[in-house]
């Protein structure tokens, strides 16, 4: 008889998920699981909605990621439109999108993952959190929470709100960036810089004293996809989009974003609310991909401000001679040399003159029936397609989430750390094994309010049996 292991909920993520471990009766790893049980289903309640309205509808989400929602359906709405923002709308909405991802990164690597490399994967499950981290390095705790703070004041001064800003509209922005909040912003460059660099000496020092263990954390070969400027170089808003896969090969490159429908598909499978994107060449489930920091920095040719640039040169070295890094351990070092660049971009777009034009937006009425906007969010390349009437009503919406397209790859990493680590024949469970199970899955910062909807709240009870049905271990917390 075979056993199951459930870790309901996984922690530290935003969202609810449950894990479920097939055990067979010899008590090795028949089958892993990652379950997203929350129903949402913002695509559906979109129709009948006005094209106007859409950016301050699907920003609302996420509370992690609404400015990447808002820039991606605003897109959607240019699409429409038929229109090109001026140069100033766009340098501001790529600030918002830098914000966007420092706040969201800083918030990923120092709150959520932090606790397990500074104080381990088997320390104790109560202070195994941002208080923890507090108590165990209190200068690196500050740090982190003032960087998350200046991505979300960046975003607050663009936008009046840090959350569900309605500031970036089809056609433009609302309102443009005063001197004085531009100098502000610029003011707090130095630290921001200092800490990204603290937190990317941390990461190395992480590596050194996991090595054993990182080779289990989502080590295998998969397409990476992404958005890469025309000639290669890291992008974030606008390009083109490049197939990659785990040997360095380029699969397809220059790809439209209006046309992502030709080459991406979406399964469904019955235990999971959250879809299957998949390469549709090599069909579902062989078509497997990653999106976010690992992929992006990945199949990037160069990265455009020195210092992350630098630090990308030096990330390719783990890929060995093929220089690709396949380990899912790796999102946390990918992570934070896109909050290094972040925070170069944003020094360079703030100095540049043009950020202060008022010629913010381009009006229009309704010249397509379908529009198409692509952006990278923190964790991936994010898509809003939208159909609408002549009126600007819209028919149809249709939105593939970052968090969904890693979702083959989720699966396939907890499924390699739970091989490796559970031994069904000792009977016991330990704690610390549970956490580096979940811990692998924190390697994608899944952000499932895209795709889920969390009702209450769900306490974490794992219970092993043998193959009689004898109950041998629980763990509840």
């Amino acid at each position: 008889m075979s056993k199951t292991i459930t870790i309901s909920p996984v922690t530290r993520i935003e969202g609810h998920a449950k894990i479920t471990i097939q055990l067979d009766s010899k008590g090795d790893v028949a089958d892993v699981r990652f379950h997203v049980d929350e129903f949402r289903g913002f695509e559906k309640f979109a129709e009948g909605r006005l094209l106007w309205e859409m950016p301050g509808i699907t920003s609302r989400i996420c509370g992690i990621c609404p400015a990447s929602h808002l820039v991606t359906s605003a897109k959607a709405g240019d699409h429409i439109l038929a229109v090109e923002i001026p140069e100033t709308a766009e340098k501001l909405r790529r600030l918002l999108t830098l914000a966007q991802w420092l706040q969201s990164h800083a918030l990923s690597f120092f709150h959520l993952s932090s606790p397990d490399f500074l104080l381990g994967f088997d320390s104790e499950p109560g202070s195994r959190n941002v208080f923890g981290v507090i108590a165990a390095n209190k200068e690196l705790a500050r740090r982190g929470i003032r960087l998350r703070k200046f991505g979300q004041e960046i975003i607050e001064i663009l936008g009046g709100r840090r959350i569900h800003t309605p500031w970036t509209v089809p056609g433009g922005v609302r309102d443009p960036l005063k001197p004085e909040k531009r100098d502000y912003i610029l003011s707090w460059i130095p630290e921001a810089k200092e800490t990204v660099m603290i937190a990317l000496e941390t990461i190395k020092s992480v590596h050194k004293k996991y090595q054993k263990e990182i080779p289990e954390f989502g080590n295998f070969r998969s397409l990476f996809v992404g958005l890469v400027t025309p000639d290669g170089g890291l992008e974030y808003y606008d390009g083109v989009i490049r197939i990659m896969d785990g040997t360095g090969n380029l699969i397809a490159d220059k790809i439209n974003p209006r046309e992502y429908f030709e080459y991406f598909g979406e399964a469904v499978e019955p235990w999971s609310y959250l879809k299957f994107p998949y390469y549709k060449p090599l069909d579902y489930p062989q078509g497997m991909y990653r999106v976010g920091p690992l992929a992006r920095v990945n199949i990037c040719d160069y990265i455009e401000t020195p210092l992350a640039e630098a630090e990308r040169k030096e990330f390719k070295k783990l890929g060995g001679r093929v220089g690709v890094v396949n380990n899912s351990f790796y999102y946390h070092y990918a992570r934070c040399i896109e909050m290094l660049f972040a925070v170069e971009r944003i020094e360079q777009l703030l100095n540049d003159p043009a950020i202060l034009s008022d010629h913010i937006r381009a009006q229009a009425a309704i010249n397509r029936l379908e529009g198409i906007g692509c952006a990278e969010a923190p964790r991936g390349i994010l898509f809003h397609h939208y159909r609408v009437n002549k009126d600007g009503v819209i028919q149809r919406a249709n939105l593939i989430i970052a968090t969904a397209q890693n979702n083959l790859a989720m699966n396939r990493t907890v499924h390699q750390i739970a091989a490796a680590f559970i031994d069904g024949k000792k009977g016991k469970i330990p704690e610390g094994v549970l956490n580096r199970i979940e811990a692998g899955i924190r390697c994608y910062d899944p952000c499932l309010s895209c795709s889920t909807h969390a009702i209450g709240s769900m306490p974490l009870r794992v219970t092993l049996f043998d193959a009689d049905g004898i109950l041998l271990d629980e763990v509840v917390r």
